[in-house]
């Protein structure tokens, strides 16, 4: 089972969204507690957080959104509107080419629903690294929101470095923390092998070791990311795990097209507690 943050994060959606979803009957939560109030959500629900995203993401209303779930669609229809929605968005400018990753990587979700996953899911630990980083806000952690923030970091950081002569001494790493504000801090990080010091304009930070990750290779543009993030998931819930916090990225692999890109996964995990 899921916190409402932990299904959140692996459905790439706001809190406050999931608790609209459950408002309007969309997306109920598999449990809540009756002392607390906190909801629950198990891995097999992210099947239907997918359509209803899809589904809004093609222009439907919310309540349209509903009474189709209710009618069963099926993936062949739902693959059949999302390409028309692919059409459309191929049209538009950089912003709306991100939104239609996005879809993309939700079709593909829904297409692969019941096979067995291409992708191996390692559980490992993970050093600490020193890097140098700058950070960012985005309004949430769906990819059309961090796409655009995560690379004008990196440019402006590799820019910084350059200027200061300071050489990176291995792959970039992304991570995430949530804001006191209901965004997300983005945190672009470089390695480097120098001590902080006042005159850089960039921070120096030891991003500290993961004692146990479950990590997974993601090959191709971030943009297109979910289907490898709800792999994870589903790993994670079960094998007994639970996530204690947002996946960083390490990124192995970065080209000028995005499509070679490699990427691996690093999200911190605990042993879950059963009644």
């Amino acid at each position: 089972m899921f916190t409402i943050g932990e299904f959140a994060r692996h459905g790439r959606v706001s809190v406050r969204m999931l608790r609209h979803y459950d408002a309007l009957g969309l997306l109920r939560p598999a449990r809540v507690d009756p002392r607390s109030g906190y909801r629950s959500y198990d891995a097999a629900q992210l099947a239907r957080l997918n359509r209803i995203v899809a589904l809004k993401d093609l222009g439907f209303r919310l309540d349209q959104v509903g009474s189709i779930l209710d009618e069963k669609l099926g993936a062949e229809e739902l693959r059949g509107m999302l390409r028309l929605r692919r059409a459309e968005l191929e049209t538009a400018a950089a912003d709306a080419a991100r939104r239609l990753a996005g879809v993309e990587g939700r079709l593909r979700t829904i297409e692969s629903e019941g096979r067995m996953p291409a992708t191996e899911v390692v559980l490992k630990s993970v050093p600490a690294v020193r890097v140098a980083e700058l950070s960012g806000s985005a309004a949430s952690f769906e990819p059309a929101d961090v796409g655009p923030v995560i690379q004008p970091l990196y440019d402006e950081l590799c820019r910084r470095l350059d200027a200061a002569g300071v050489e990176p001494t291995g792959p970039a790493v992304a991570w995430y923390e949530d804001a006191a504000d209901g965004t997300v801090t983005v945190h672009a990080g470089l390695r480097v092998g120098v001590e902080p010091a006042p005159e850089y304009d960039f921070a120096v930070t030891d991003l500290p070791p993961l004692a146990a990750a479950a990590t997974v290779v993601h090959r191709g543009d971030m943009d297109a990311v979910l289907p490898t993030v709800q792999t994870l998931a589903a790993w994670i819930d079960e094998n007994g795990y639970r996530s204690t916090g947002y996946a960083r990225e390490l990124y192995l692999q970065v080209h000028e097209d995005h499509a070679d890109w490699v990427t691996e996964l690093q999200e911190p995990v605990t042993r879950a507690e059963h009644p």
